[in-house]
């Protein structure tokens, strides 16, 4: 097969942008590219036109472009007739493109397209209770209803993204993220910082990091040396019409010990989890969440939100916690009884890395995403 990916971000040096769509993306294609297929990614909205070949992956990057009046629909149209035209160039037997906002709602294509529940708009609003623009959710369900088939990371995602876009008669295939398991190693599990707890993601109220501040005041309460690092892209909060979450939240954690480090290279995002106790994940939106199980597979317990999602990567109690984020007292009390025994962090650890070796190797992972996809051709 040749398989092509539509998406506006990637991790790559040229790519303008590299978010949690972009890592669940590349780490499926890095796999697939072992293999006998054939790779392409399209990267829409960049800087200017390229190609790149990259571990025998085709990167098509494509410039954005403004127009006079209808810049959306048109330059859609522009990366549609691009496609088709590499499709048959290159013989593409199979497209994939994600959910969000509905790009490929006006694209038509040749072969069969394939929509990933990384996480629509609607999900997401239905998710916080808030309101939508008209256009996302028109163009999201004029995008799916395009779609052969669908595929979601978690079998939540799947049941409610059919619900609020009434799908019928369409296959919804559940298939986790995976991780490149070598590439998220902790030789020392037994080594941190102790007291130190760890939050990754950005910091918006999705999220749920003004949780953070009522969860660690609790933990001060019986640990006064608990140590909380934010890592994370800042972002406006539309609720308080803040620029700053940050600025925010600095006024909530005063004489607490917080350090927020911003945005850091991945490889200084592994060094702070190796040095973590515990990680947590308070958050109310989520399809899967990646930095929740990239965690796990350095060996760390975890003390996650238990909203949907969340109770297909952990098993609680056992390879981490789950636990409401508004659920303060208790979400604390998990993270002291960690900070309290350092043998239950490390048998929690033992059985997150566990959980991910079993549930999340990409290696897996990529061979049931070629299944589905043979199966789809296979209908044609």
């Amino acid at each position: 097969m040749h398989i092509a990916f539509l998406t506006p971000e990637y991790p790559h040096a040229n790519v303008t942008a590299a978010a949690g769509i972009a890592t669940s993306i590349k780490n499926l294609v890095d796999t697939l590219a072992e293999t006998e297929n054939k790779i392409s990614v399209f990267v829409y909205g960049q800087e200017k036109d390229e190609i790149i070949i990259e571990n025998e992956v085709n990167i098509h990057l494509i410039k954005q472009q403004n127009y006079i009046a209808g810049t959306w629909y048109f330059y859609n149209k522009k990366v549609q007739n691009y496609i088709n035209k590499i499709v048959v160039q290159d013989k593409i037997d199979i497209i994939e493109a994600p959910d969000w906002t509905g790009f490929s709602g006006v694209m038509n294509f040749t072969i069969p397209l394939i929509i990933r529940f990384h996480g629509s708009d609607t999900y997401f609003c239905h998710l916080e209770n808030r309101k939508q623009k008209f256009k996302n959710n028109f163009f999201e369900k004029l995008a799916i209803s395009k779609a052969t088939a669908y595929i979601a990371p978690t079998f939540f995602a799947g049941e409610l993204s059919k619900k609020l876009f009434k799908i019928k008669n369409k296959e919804i295939k559940t298939i986790h993220y995976g991780l490149q398991l070598d590439k998220f190693l902790n030789p020392n599990p037994n080594d941190y910082a102790q007291g130190q707890i760890l939050y990754i993601g950005t910091l918006i109220r999705k999220k749920g990091v003004f949780e953070l501040p009522f969860i660690l005041k609790n933990v001060l309460s019986q640990h006064s040396n608990a140590k909380l690092i934010l890592i994370g892209s800042d972002a406006s909060d539309l609720q308080t019409n803040s620029n700053s979450t940050w600025k925010i939240l600095k006024e909530e954690f005063k004489n607490m010990d917080v350090t927020y480090l911003g945005k850091i290279p991945y490889h200084e995002v592994q060094e702070q989890i190796k040095k973590a106790h515990v990680c947590i994940f308070p958050t109310f939106a989520e399809t899967l969440g990646m930095v929740t199980i990239e965690s796990m597979a350095m060996n760390k317990p975890v003390v996650n939100s238990n909203i949907g999602w969340a109770n297909e990567l952990i098993e609680d109690s056992k390879s981490g916690y789950l636990v409401h984020p508004k659920n303060h007292t208790e979400f604390a009390n998990k993270i002291i009884n960690l900070l309290n025994d350092r043998n239950l962090t490390n048998s929690i650890g033992t059985e997150a890395r566990k959980r991910v070796e079993t549930t999340f190797d990409i290696v897996q992972i990529a061979n049931q995403n070629l299944e589905f996809y043979k199966s789809i051709l296979d209908k044609k």
